[in-house]
Protein backbone atom coordinates (compact mmCIF):
# COMPACT_ATOMS: atom_id res chain seq x y z
CA UNK A 1 0.00 0.00 0.00
CA UNK A 2 1.01 3.59 -0.49
CA UNK A 3 3.82 3.39 -3.02
CA UNK A 4 2.48 1.65 -6.14
CA UNK A 5 1.43 4.90 -7.83
CA UNK A 6 5.00 6.17 -7.61
CA UNK A 7 6.08 3.66 -10.25
CA UNK A 8 3.58 5.09 -12.72
CA UNK A 9 3.97 8.72 -11.65
CA UNK A 10 7.68 8.91 -10.80
CA UNK A 11 8.41 11.57 -13.43
CA UNK A 12 5.30 13.55 -12.41
CA UNK A 13 6.55 13.62 -8.80
CA UNK A 14 9.86 15.21 -9.83
CA UNK A 15 8.15 17.54 -12.29
CA UNK A 16 5.78 18.81 -9.60
CA UNK A 17 8.64 19.76 -7.28
CA UNK A 18 10.70 21.30 -10.07
CA UNK A 19 7.72 23.43 -11.11
CA UNK A 20 6.99 24.44 -7.50
CA UNK A 21 10.47 25.77 -6.81
CA UNK A 22 9.58 27.86 -3.74
CA UNK A 23 7.83 24.94 -2.06
CA UNK A 24 10.78 22.67 -2.90
CA UNK A 25 13.27 25.19 -1.51
CA UNK A 26 11.20 25.72 1.63
CA UNK A 27 11.00 21.98 2.32
CA UNK A 28 14.65 21.46 1.40
CA UNK A 29 15.81 24.07 3.90
CA UNK A 30 14.02 22.19 6.67
CA UNK A 31 15.59 18.87 5.66
CA UNK A 32 19.06 20.41 5.40
CA UNK A 33 18.73 22.08 8.80
CA UNK A 34 18.11 18.68 10.40
CA UNK A 35 21.13 17.02 8.78
CA UNK A 36 24.03 19.26 9.69
CA UNK A 37 26.90 17.15 11.17
CA UNK A 38 24.79 14.01 10.82
CA UNK A 39 27.59 11.56 9.99
CA UNK A 40 26.67 8.46 8.03
CA UNK A 41 23.06 8.78 6.81
CA UNK A 42 20.50 6.18 5.75
CA UNK A 43 17.55 7.61 3.78
CA UNK A 44 14.31 5.63 3.97
CA UNK A 45 11.79 6.24 1.17
CA UNK A 46 14.36 8.29 -0.73
CA UNK A 47 12.21 8.37 -3.85
CA UNK A 48 14.00 9.83 -6.86
CA UNK A 49 16.76 11.21 -4.58
CA UNK A 50 15.77 14.75 -5.54
CA UNK A 51 16.38 16.03 -2.00
CA UNK A 52 19.45 13.83 -1.57
CA UNK A 53 21.01 15.30 -4.73
CA UNK A 54 20.38 18.84 -3.48
CA UNK A 55 21.88 17.97 -0.09
CA UNK A 56 25.06 16.73 -1.77
CA UNK A 57 25.38 19.50 -4.34
CA UNK A 58 24.63 22.42 -2.05
CA UNK A 59 25.84 21.33 1.40
CA UNK A 60 28.15 18.39 0.78
CA UNK A 61 25.82 16.15 2.81
CA UNK A 62 26.16 12.66 1.38
CA UNK A 63 23.60 9.90 1.83
CA UNK A 64 25.37 6.59 2.42
CA UNK A 65 22.46 4.37 1.38
CA UNK A 66 18.83 4.72 0.30
CA UNK A 67 15.82 2.42 0.53
CA UNK A 68 12.87 2.95 -1.83
CA UNK A 69 9.98 0.58 -2.61
CA UNK A 70 9.01 2.01 -6.03
CA UNK A 71 11.27 0.73 -8.80
CA UNK A 72 10.55 3.71 -11.05
CA UNK A 73 11.68 6.14 -8.36
CA UNK A 74 14.73 4.05 -7.46
CA UNK A 75 15.79 4.02 -11.12
CA UNK A 76 15.83 7.82 -11.20
CA UNK A 77 17.78 7.90 -7.93
CA UNK A 78 20.37 5.52 -9.30
CA UNK A 79 20.77 7.67 -12.41
CA UNK A 80 21.52 10.53 -10.02
CA UNK A 81 24.38 8.46 -8.63
CA UNK A 82 22.89 7.13 -5.41
CA UNK A 83 23.11 3.66 -3.89
CA UNK A 84 19.46 2.62 -3.59
CA UNK A 85 17.92 -0.67 -2.52
CA UNK A 86 14.38 -1.52 -3.69
CA UNK A 87 12.39 -2.55 -0.61
CA UNK A 88 9.68 -1.26 1.68
CA UNK A 89 10.63 0.53 4.89
CA UNK A 90 9.00 -2.26 6.88
CA UNK A 91 10.71 -5.17 5.08
CA UNK A 92 14.21 -3.84 4.40
CA UNK A 93 17.23 -4.83 6.47
CA UNK A 94 18.76 -1.62 7.84
CA UNK A 95 21.65 -3.38 9.54
CA UNK A 96 22.85 -2.86 13.11
CA UNK A 97 24.82 0.13 14.39
CA UNK A 98 25.81 1.19 10.87
CA UNK A 99 24.51 4.76 10.78
CA UNK A 100 24.57 8.02 12.69
CA UNK A 101 21.30 9.30 11.21
CA UNK A 102 18.22 7.65 9.71
CA UNK A 103 16.08 10.00 7.61
CA UNK A 104 12.39 9.54 6.82
CA UNK A 105 11.61 12.51 4.56
CA UNK A 106 8.03 12.77 3.30
CA UNK A 107 7.47 9.02 3.40
CA UNK A 108 5.70 8.21 6.72
CA UNK A 109 2.28 8.95 5.19
CA UNK A 110 2.91 6.17 2.64
CA UNK A 111 3.90 3.57 5.24
CA UNK A 112 1.59 1.03 6.85
CA UNK A 113 3.70 0.32 9.96
CA UNK A 114 5.78 3.34 10.95
CA UNK A 115 6.59 1.79 14.33
CA UNK A 116 8.22 -1.25 12.73
CA UNK A 117 10.38 0.98 10.53
CA UNK A 118 11.37 3.15 13.48
CA UNK A 119 12.38 0.15 15.55
CA UNK A 120 14.60 -0.96 12.68
CA UNK A 121 16.02 2.55 12.55
CA UNK A 122 16.84 2.41 16.28
CA UNK A 123 18.76 -0.85 15.72
CA UNK A 124 20.56 0.58 12.68
CA UNK A 125 21.84 3.60 14.62
CA UNK A 126 25.04 3.84 16.59
CA UNK A 127 24.67 5.04 20.22
CA UNK A 128 23.94 8.78 20.20
CA UNK A 129 22.53 8.60 16.69
CA UNK A 130 19.31 10.27 15.63
CA UNK A 131 16.19 9.65 13.61
CA UNK A 132 14.68 12.48 11.54
CA UNK A 133 10.99 12.05 10.66
CA UNK A 134 9.59 14.71 8.30
CA UNK A 135 6.12 14.79 6.84
CA UNK A 136 2.88 16.73 6.34
CA UNK A 137 0.94 16.61 9.63
CA UNK A 138 -2.70 15.54 9.42
CA UNK A 139 -3.77 18.59 11.44
CA UNK A 140 -1.86 21.13 9.31
CA UNK A 141 -3.44 23.32 6.58
CA UNK A 142 -1.96 21.14 3.85
CA UNK A 143 -2.96 17.95 5.66
CA UNK A 144 -6.56 19.11 6.02
CA UNK A 145 -6.68 20.22 2.38
CA UNK A 146 -5.22 16.93 1.15
CA UNK A 147 -7.77 14.96 3.15
CA UNK A 148 -10.57 17.07 1.69
CA UNK A 149 -9.27 16.40 -1.84
CA UNK A 150 -8.99 12.72 -0.92
CA UNK A 151 -12.57 12.66 0.35
CA UNK A 152 -14.03 14.22 -2.81
CA UNK A 153 -11.60 12.34 -5.07
CA UNK A 154 -10.41 15.31 -7.12
CA UNK A 155 -8.96 18.81 -6.99
CA UNK A 156 -11.72 19.96 -9.34
CA UNK A 157 -14.54 20.25 -6.82
CA UNK A 158 -16.55 23.32 -5.74
CA UNK A 159 -15.45 22.84 -2.11
CA UNK A 160 -11.85 23.43 -3.22
CA UNK A 161 -12.48 26.43 -5.44
CA UNK A 162 -10.43 29.40 -4.27
CA UNK A 163 -8.42 27.47 -1.68
CA UNK A 164 -6.45 24.81 -3.51
CA UNK A 165 -2.75 25.47 -4.31
CA UNK A 166 -1.84 27.05 -7.64
CA UNK A 167 -0.36 23.75 -8.81
CA UNK A 168 -1.71 21.02 -6.53
CA UNK A 169 0.13 17.81 -5.67
CA UNK A 170 -0.96 15.08 -8.13
CA UNK A 171 -4.26 13.61 -6.93
CA UNK A 172 -3.02 10.11 -7.80
CA UNK A 173 -0.35 10.48 -5.10
CA UNK A 174 -2.72 12.12 -2.63
CA UNK A 175 -4.92 9.03 -2.92
CA UNK A 176 -2.01 6.81 -1.84
CA UNK A 177 -1.35 8.68 1.41
CA UNK A 178 -2.62 8.39 4.97
CA UNK A 179 -1.45 11.29 7.10
CA UNK A 180 -0.73 11.05 10.82
CA UNK A 181 -0.88 13.82 13.39
CA UNK A 182 2.34 15.17 14.86
CA UNK A 183 1.27 13.85 18.25
CA UNK A 184 0.74 10.34 16.88
CA UNK A 185 4.15 10.31 15.18
CA UNK A 186 5.88 11.66 18.28
CA UNK A 187 4.29 8.95 20.41
CA UNK A 188 5.38 6.24 17.96
CA UNK A 189 8.92 7.63 17.90
CA UNK A 190 9.10 7.54 21.70
CA UNK A 191 7.64 4.03 21.84
CA UNK A 192 10.35 2.93 19.41
CA UNK A 193 13.05 3.87 21.94
CA UNK A 194 13.98 7.43 20.99
CA UNK A 195 14.23 10.30 23.48
CA UNK A 196 14.80 14.06 23.75
CA UNK A 197 12.50 14.85 20.84
CA UNK A 198 12.95 18.13 18.95
CA UNK A 199 10.47 19.74 16.55
CA UNK A 200 11.06 22.00 13.56
CA UNK A 201 8.55 23.32 11.05
CA UNK A 202 8.11 25.20 7.81
CA UNK A 203 5.55 25.81 5.05
CA UNK A 204 3.54 28.02 7.40
CA UNK A 205 1.64 30.02 4.77
CA UNK A 206 -1.80 29.00 3.55
CA UNK A 207 -1.55 26.43 0.73
CA UNK A 208 -3.05 29.07 -1.53
CA UNK A 209 0.01 31.30 -1.04
CA UNK A 210 2.89 28.95 -0.16
CA UNK A 211 4.26 29.14 -3.71
CA UNK A 212 4.83 32.89 -3.42
CA UNK A 213 7.97 32.87 -1.27
CA UNK A 214 10.68 30.74 0.32
CA UNK A 215 10.51 30.16 4.09
CA UNK A 216 13.27 29.30 6.55
CA UNK A 217 12.51 26.62 9.15
CA UNK A 218 11.63 27.50 12.74
CA UNK A 219 11.36 25.64 16.01
CA UNK A 220 8.08 24.02 17.01
CA UNK A 221 5.18 22.20 15.36
CA UNK A 222 2.17 24.48 15.88
CA UNK A 223 1.74 26.06 12.43
CA UNK A 224 3.82 24.31 9.78
CA UNK A 225 2.56 22.06 7.01
CA UNK A 226 5.97 20.36 6.89
CA UNK A 227 7.20 19.27 10.30
CA UNK A 228 10.38 17.48 11.37
CA UNK A 229 10.63 15.40 14.53
CA UNK A 230 14.15 14.50 15.66
CA UNK A 231 14.69 11.77 18.24
CA UNK A 232 17.91 10.43 19.75
CA UNK A 233 19.20 6.97 20.61
CA UNK A 234 20.59 7.43 24.10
Amino acid sequence: MGYQAFDQYASEYDAWFLENTNVLETEFRLVASCLQDSGRILSIGCGSALFEKLLLDRHGIRIAHGIEPAGGMAEIARKRGFDVEIATAEDADYGEGLYDTVLFNGCPCYMQDLGKALRKAWTALAPGGKVVVIDVPKESPYGLLYNLALAVGTWDHPLLDGCRPKDPYPIELVKQASWRTTADKAQTIRESGFANLEFRQTLTLSPLYSHTLVEDPMEGCDRGSYVAIIGYKI
